[in-house]
């Protein structure tokens, strides 16, 4: 089974440079073609349009007006104006698309062109809030969580039924999202109306990359949001297995992907989500933990890593290529492209863009490409497409030592794949500053019937392997420091 390859966009700042490129006005409905041809020519497919809903006029005020903002608008675009400052795409006044970026008819002139392309679209659905501009807190305003005088945490909103106390926002260890009022989960008609929500999305992509949706679980929002009374009993069933189940029953094929953390991801994924974020193993290839990265790909089941979003940087994380060395960089991207599950990269990383840019900003400096970096993701891309990773089964090996008194082995990442038999391949990293060496155990089928011919596709590498030898023993590794490969296993005999 295919398993996805997602490139996440951030739209408003894209479209605006691929318009100074071109010299042209240009919209999602006018996006040139060679975007898609280098999308589908890298091998991705999915593409995650981040930002495409509308914000209001609060929300961008607020975005104005934030002094942390501010500096960090200073700090990443020197003489920023206010028309470079949209509002947070996450403070949605309107499932629709902005006008600006060519409204709900370039969307599906851009989702045709995907679809044309081989590829799929990803939206955001934002389940835990709404902007302070939705038409619902006039609308519905007993949609959201609301208290029956002043707290913190809460403003005053007036509406014909009276003044009410209305409620941010809220992760519970951070503060409130001040340009944002928070939905009700205790409320069946919140829930009603989110479904409904989540199906008018859902028919205009492929997938969703649901925002913070660990907050919606039950014993979660009834801890964040007990100091506030309930509308009433408590509810018996979960707001994501009811609302997966009702999508998925109108769209077979519609993918789910969840934005999760607090070591919550398994509970998401046995209520339907496809994909959810694998945090844990992010912070470990950052925080160069060679064993930390080990221990978590060993410590988890298959079906785990196979549900996993695995990623080294995003819009809400610091750009890896300001993080990382080259040489480090270049074995996490490895691990990350090489695992099962679903493989996420974002726009600028391919070209070692260094900069994390405030998500409120539609403006962006352009950063001089990085030509290492640029080289080493088109060769490990293309290089992938040509073996069964991402395509046939994939399973994460537990490297043993190459002898006592020897912990290198703890420095290995290691995933065996196959999908045509008898060939096989195995992407090898040595997470390490220093060389490291174990032995892989490799599980292929009828291993000992063949002698094999064993060539590393990303360098010169080149062995023979008695097939006998590498089941009772293993493969023996011996990697530099840093050192990242691909070999490619056929039978010669």
């Amino acid at each position: 089974m295919a398993q996805p390859l997602l490139y996440e966009i951030n739209t408003r700042c894209w479209l605006r440079e691929l318009a100074g490129r071109h010299g042209r006005d240009i919209t999602l409905a006018t996006v040139p073609d060679d975007e898609f041809a280098r999308w589908r020519r890298l091998g991705f497919t999915h593409v995650w349009l981040m930002g495409v809903w509308m914000t209001g006029a609060h929300a961008r005020a607020l975005a104005l007006s934030d002094p942390d903002l501010r500096r960090a608008y200073d700090e990443v675009l020197p003489g920023w104006r206010e028309t470079d400052v949209g509002g947070s795409p996450y403070a949605i006044a309107d499932y629709q698309v902005l006008p600006a970026l060519g409204g709900e008819t370039g969307l599906e002139k851009f989702r045709t062109k995907l679809h044309a392309s081989g590829l799929k679209l990803v939206l955001d659905f934002v389940p835990n809030h709404l902007g302070r501009d939705h038409a619902w807190l006039n609308e519905r305003p007993d949609l959201f969580v609301q208290s029956s005088s002043e707290a913190p945490g809460t403003f005053v909103w007036k509406t014909a039924g009276g003044v009410r106390w209305l409620a941010q926002g809220k992760d519970p260890y951070f503060p409130a999202w001040t340009d944002t009022v928070q939905l009700d989960y205790r409320r069946p008609a919140t829930r009603a109306a989110m479904r409904e929500l989540l199906r008018s999305v859902a028919a205009r992509c492929d997938g969703v990359r649901c925002d913070m949706a660990m907050l919606l679980l039950n014993d979660v929002f009834a801890k964040t949001w007990e100091r506030f009374p309930a509308a009433g009993p408590p509810p018996t069933t979960e707001f994501w297995e009811d609302a997966i189940a009702a999508t998925k029953q109108a769209h077979p094929d519609f993918m789910f992907m969840a934005e999760v953390y607090w070591d919550l991801e398994t509970r998401l994924q046995k209520l339907g989500f496809d994909y959810t974020y694998d945090k844990r193993l992010y912070d470990e290839l950052i925080g160069r933990n060679p064993a930390g990265a080990q221990q978590r790909l060993l410590g988890v089941s298959r079906e785990f890593i196979q549900a996993s979003v695995h990623f080294l940087e995003n819009h809400d994380e610091r750009r890896v290529a300001a993080a990382l060395t080259l040489a480090e960089h270049r074995a996490a991207a490895l691990v990350i492209l090489g695992l099962p599950g679903m493989r996420f990269l974002y726009d600028g990383q391919l070209d070692g863009a260094r900069v994390k840019v405030p998500v409120q900003l539609c403006r962006r400096l352009a950063e001089t490409v990085q030509p290492e970096l640029a080289r080493m993701y088109e060769y490990i891309l293309a290089t992938l497409q040509r073996t069964a990773v991402g395509r046939g089964m994939g399973e994460v090996l537990a490297p043993r030592p190459a002898w006592p008194d020897n912990p290198t082995a703890r420095n290995f990442a290691i995933v065996q794949w196959q999908s045509q038999p008898p060939a096989f391949d195995l992407v090898v990293v040595n997470f390490a500053p220093h060389r490291s060496q174990g032995y892989a155990p490799l599980t292929v089928p009828g291993l000992a019937a063949h002698h094999w011919l064993m060539k590393d596709l990303l360098g010169d590498e080149q062995y023979k392997r008695v097939g006998s030898d590498l089941e009772s023993q293993g493969l023996y590794l011996d990697l530099p420091a840093h050192g990242a490969q691909v070999f490619r296993f056929e039978p010669t005999a």
